[in-house]
């Protein structure tokens, strides 16, 4: 079968083209053909074969350009790309713009979606060009191709052969034109193997419309139909079908039929209840003499990527990969071990097996994206890291569309998992964090109610809070916000998870600046928590902590200290006295105790809980190093500056140690090295250490972050104690726009910078 327009070509049932495109020889023409013997060269110039029309909105684009330079001088490109591209359009277009222009002495277009569709079509051009036997195709086959070869003393001929849809390489062994000074060739393809290329053969990537490319292709084939929109409305549209040539044509025809306006049309497209094809045309509607609806642009593809090796994973892998951001996957979660354990119960099913099959182990995985990229299905590209699978947003709505219901929801869980599994605790990549957000997000448009069925998956809250982490904290209160709302609704508002969104809600409120109102909320949940889950359970003593910090927070550090207090002799009944949680609330009375004025208390205590850290976690443990960090802090608050800066410096070494340079804890010690140098008398290093440290902010959080915008002011600050008033008033002016526009003009580091301004402005 053979697609035209924006389309490419597709084998049809058996291999061989029934569009009507090519003369193929069938038994009749071959049995006339014997009768009467071989026919004489027919004369030049002479066409084998139909080239497919040129679409309506045919757009010239660049890879035409690549094409032409390939080609020239007798070298063959090879164009290839996923279904849909417009590959068959190029080179369609160039074969009517050189046979048009008498460029040409013979032009030969077959639809090569197999060998036998090949031969066949030499075979054609044999008969027709070179007098041999159609008896014979492959015969008649290796005279064409015998013919193609340039010959001392013969009229030159100048030719051009061209295979479309070739669905395998190794189809055309033996079978790709020879080189010729006079000659070129062409063949478009979704495979990317390495055997298209060499030999003269060069590959053209073809990819999606540029935006300028999709909008100019909407607007003539909406004007063809009398039609006209704004050019903003058809980016829009254009940007919903991924610029995908195919898709826009057929969405142009479906939207004129159904007389609808583009932001009708995108209103159909997002409606859930329907699937792609029931929005765009059928088969009987395409436009173009198109023969497939895009939905099924990618089924023969697939069918083929599941039997290459590993056989039975192709299929799997698309499914899962469906579920994710199109515009890009980490390759672990494609390759970690819930990823893994499902495609390995996939292919067992799949295979009919009854019993344990083997595992599909990291690098099997990896085989099943490079086969998916083989066949344009994937991007697959592992130097990208972060984002190393991209999967076309249709391609992906097409295969979840494919799913059986329990399937998907099964598959959309173990997307979760993988991404939670893939998720660090502690996010020292921002760039990677944001992506595994995006997939998140991603994951939770397309499969809302599998994520929240039984209860709500972990990953809904790994992205909540992964959010926060990264500074956003408006946008992590209006997450949380809608979460809780959603679990409200559908759990009802007792429900453990319901109780875990309030938590967090109220947390980041606190963090955006609302510390008095994310207290009021802790004391309302701790309410809740109590009656629902008992006054010692672990969720309502975590409330508990939380209610204290926020309290102090808001300006009450003697209470903060008597709460924590309180909570601390009910996590030494219910915990005993070396539970993480107990340790962890000794160091909150300590550290309230010292915001309340009574920092030798805050440093005795502090040092007692080293000792039993050190007892109980060692050395190295992260709550070990954080009991010495807030130490060295107390003892520089009780007027030991030196004493602090010495431990700060030490402690710096220890976590470049085991955790390395890049870790938040880390740039921590850093911050706190750079201020004590500061407070001891060294502005000028201070300022200096700032400034490497806000690079490094820079790089690793981004220039919104907390972290980074304290660093700015701090920097602001020693600069102007080491005697540049002035600048030191340029960055706090800077510093002010950006945090009222970041965190807004309540917010504590808000009214820091804007009183340090007003100091460094008299």
């Amino acid at each position: 079968m053979h697609v035209s327009g924006t389309g490419d070509a597709t084998a049809a049932p058996g291999g061989l083209a029934n569009s009507g495109y090519i003369h193929e020889l069938n038994v009749s023409t071959l049995t006339m053909v014997v009768r009467q013997g071989p026919r004489e060269p027919a004369a030049w110039p002479h066409q084998v074969g139909l080239v497919p029309p040129r679409a309506l909105s045919f757009q010239p684009r660049t890879e035409l350009e690549r094409l032409k330079e390939a080609v020239e001088g007798g070298g063959t490109a090879v164009l290839t790309g996923m279904g849909g591209v417009g590959k068959t359009q190029l080179a369609a277009d160039y074969a009517h713009s050189t046979w048009l222009d008498g460029r040409l002495d013979v032009l030969v277009w077959i639809s090569a979606g197999n060998r036998s569709a090949v031969v066949t079509g030499y075979a054609q051009a044999g008969v027709e060009l070179c007098r041999a036997d159609a008896s014979d195709p492959e015969q008649a086959a290796r005279t064409f191709l015998a013919w193609l070869h340039p010959k001392a003393g013969a009229a030159p001929c100048r030719w051009l052969v061209v295979l479309d849809d070739v669905s395998d390489p190794a189809d055309l062994r033996g079978l790709w034109p020879p080189a010729s000074p006079y000659g070129r060739s062409l063949a478009t393809t979704r495979r990317r193997e390495a055997a298209l290329v060499g030999h003269g053969r060069r590959l053209i990537d073809v990819g999606l419309f540029t935006e300028a490319d999709a909008v100019a292709h909407l607007t003539t084939s909406l004007a063809a139909h009398d039609r006209h929109e704004p050019a903003g409305r058809l980016a829009a549209l254009a940007h919903d079908l991924g610029h995908l040539p195919l898709a826009l044509s057929q969405a142009t025809a479906y939207l004129v039929d159904a007389d609808l306006d583009c932001d009708a049309y995108r209103r159909l497209l997002t409606d859930r209840a329907r699937t792609l094809a029931q929005v765009m045309p059928g088969t009987d509607a395409l436009p173009d003499d198109q023969q497939v609806a895009l939905s099924a642009s990618w089924s023969l593809s697939v069918e083929r990527a599941d039997r290459l090796d590993p056989v039975g994973l192709a299929r799997p892998m698309l499914r899962l990969a469906a579920m994710l951001d199109p515009n890009g996957v980490p390759g672990g979660v494609l390759a970690g071990p819930h990823a893994l354990a499902h495609l390995t119960e996939q292919r067992t099913r799949a295979a009919g097996n009854t019993g344990p099959s083997p595992q599909v182990r990291p690098q099997d995985a990896v085989l099943a994206l490079r086969v998916l990229h083989r066949l344009s299905l994937v991007e697959h590209t592992p130097a990208t890291g972060n984002q190393a699978v991209r999967v076309h947003r249709l391609v992906q709505r097409a295969t979840r569309e494919d799913l059986p219901r329990d399937l998907h929801d099964e598959l959309a869980r173990t997307a979760g998992d993988a991404l939670v599994e893939a998720w660090p605790e502690v996010e020292r990549d921002s760039a990677l964090a944001q992506v595994l957000r995006a997939n998140a997000d991603a994951l939770r448009a397309h499969a809302p109610g599998p994520l929240r069925e039984p209860g709500w998956h972990p990953v809904l809250f790994r992205a909540g809070r992964s959010l926060g982490e990264a500074g956003h904290l408006d946008a992590a209160h209006a997450y949380w916000s809608e979460l809780h709302a959603a679990a409200h609704r559908s759990l009802g508002p007792d429900h453990p998870d319901t109780l875990t969104t309030r938590h967090h809600l109220a947390f980041w409120r606190g963090e955006a600046g609302d510390a008095a109102g994310a207290a009021a909320a802790f004391a309302e949940l701790l309410e809740n928590r109590r009656r629902v889950l008992g006054p010692d359970h672990p969720d309502a003593l975590n409330t508990r902590a939380n209610l204290a910090y926020q309290r102090g927070e808001a300006g009450d550090a003697a209470g903060a200290a008597a709460a924590f207090a309180e909570l601390l002799e009910d996590r030494l009944r219910v915990l005993g006295p070396d539970h993480p949680d107990t340790l962890v609330t000794r160091g909150d009375v300590a550290g309230w105790q010292g915001m309340a004025g009574d920092v030798d208390r805050a440093v005795a205590a502090y040092a007692e809980l080293l000792e039993d850290r050190l007892r109980v976690l060692g050395p190295d443990h992260p709550h070990t190093l954080n009991t010495r960090g807030n130490l060295a802090y107390w003892r520089g608050e009780a007027g030991d500056a030196a004493g602090a800066l010495h431990a700060y410096t030490e402690l710096l070494e220890d976590r470049l140690r085991i955790l390395g340079p890049d870790h938040p804890h880390t740039l921590t010690s850093r911050h706190n090295v750079a201020r004590w140098h500061g407070e001891t008398g060294d502005a000028t290093r201070a300022a200096a250490e700032f400034a490497e440290l806000l690079e490094d902010r820079l790089r690793i959080l981004g220039p919104e972050h907390p972290r980074t915008l304290g660093t700015r002011s701090n920097l602001a600050r020693w600069r102007g104690e080491a005697g540049d008033a002035e600048g030191a008033a340029r960055a706090f002016a800077d510093l002010l726009t950006d945090v009222l526009r970041v965190l807004g003009p309540e917010h504590p580091e808000t009214v820091k910078a804007r009183a340090s301004l007003a100091r460094w402005q008299n």
